[in-house]
């Protein structure tokens, strides 16, 4: 019989075929041809390929005079007032003008009333036509106040909202709110976890280039609202500030100093009522015949 294999130290040890083996190694594993080896190699990941280019995709445009940078520097020589100087694209300013129209849009809380416009105001309704010429009048100047007057449904807040987005279409800076939403508003805004500072949402309000009030005296007034409400009013007062106000109470069911103020022919030429019935029923049988037309 042949003698074990020994190890370095001499002892008769028997060794594995292919070598010593250490107790923590891994395993030989065997070959496709039955052989032991070693541990494989990880696989090499599969190459994605490529997505093909779309025949049929529009390249962005490029602005030909900034080439999208946004800046540009005329060419002119050195001493002329223009050398060196950064200008603005007309492209970069393109954009920030949309910007600019999409925020006026959203503080103005017209956003629900894009379709409240002039053109789709039907003053054929009995008792509105005084109502939308002294709206449509106002706007040409946007001065002054004007105090539209009117049961539930005569179409006042619709002219409202024209001119108010009459107002954004002519870049002015405009506020349009219910007078009971602004309160509660202003309620949340007074408490300390609001994440808007009442001060200035309150001079934001009471100072922005148009004012609309709609619904003047339906408000559930306390003393906190009422001052406020008269805060408000009496600032665009004093500023003679443009300011629009519907309302369908009797003046005598309005706290007397606010109807004093919206009250002053030096600021319009009186306030204008509108006799209509439900304009919202009518819009509404107009719709009807116009489906089975």
């Amino acid at each position: 019989m042949s003698n074990p294999m020994r190890n370095g130290n001499g002892n008769g040890a028997h060794l594995p075929p292919n070598g010593p083996h250490h107790p923590h190694s891994p395993p030989p594993v065997a070959s496709d041809n039955g052989n032991a080896q070693g541990p494989s190699a990880p696989a090499a990941p599969e190459a994605v390929p490529a997505p093909e280019p779309d025949p049929f995709a529009v390249a962005p445009a490029v602005c030909p005079k900034c080439g999208g940078v946004g800046y540009f520097l005329y060419d002119v020589p050195v001493g002329d007032p223009n050398f060196g100087v950064l200008m603005t694209c007309g492209c970069k300013q393109t954009s920030k003008d949309r910007r600019a129209a999409d925020d006026r849009l959203r503080i103005s809380n017209l956003s629900a009333f894009t379709d409240k416009t002039f053109e789709t105001f039907d003053a054929r309704v009995r008792g509105t036509a005084d109502a939308y010429q002294a709206a449509l009048e106002y706007t040409q100047t946007f001065q002054g106040w004007l105090v539209l007057f009117g049961n539930c449904g005569c179409g006042k807040t619709h002219l409202a909202a024209a001119i108010g987005n009459r107002a954004l279409q002519r870049d002015m800076p405009v506020i349009f709110t219910v007078v009971p939403d602004l309160l509660d508003h202003l309620r949340s805004t007074f408490g300390p976890s609001s994440d808007v500072a009442y001060d200035e949402r309150f001079e934001t309000i009471r100072s922005v280039p148009l004012l609309i009030l709609d619904d003047l005296g339906t408000e559930n007034t306390t003393a906190w609202a009422r001052e406020k409400l008269f805060q408000i009013i009496n600032h665009r007062y004093n500023h003679r500030l443009p300011t629009i106000i519907t309302l369908n109470r009797k003046l005598e069911e309005i706290e007397p100093r606010i109807v004093s103020r919206i009250s002053d022919l030096s600021l319009h030429d009186g306030i204008v009522s509108i006799p209509a019935a439900d304009y919202r029923q009518h819009g509404a049988q107009a719709s009807r015949r116009r489906r089975r037309t």
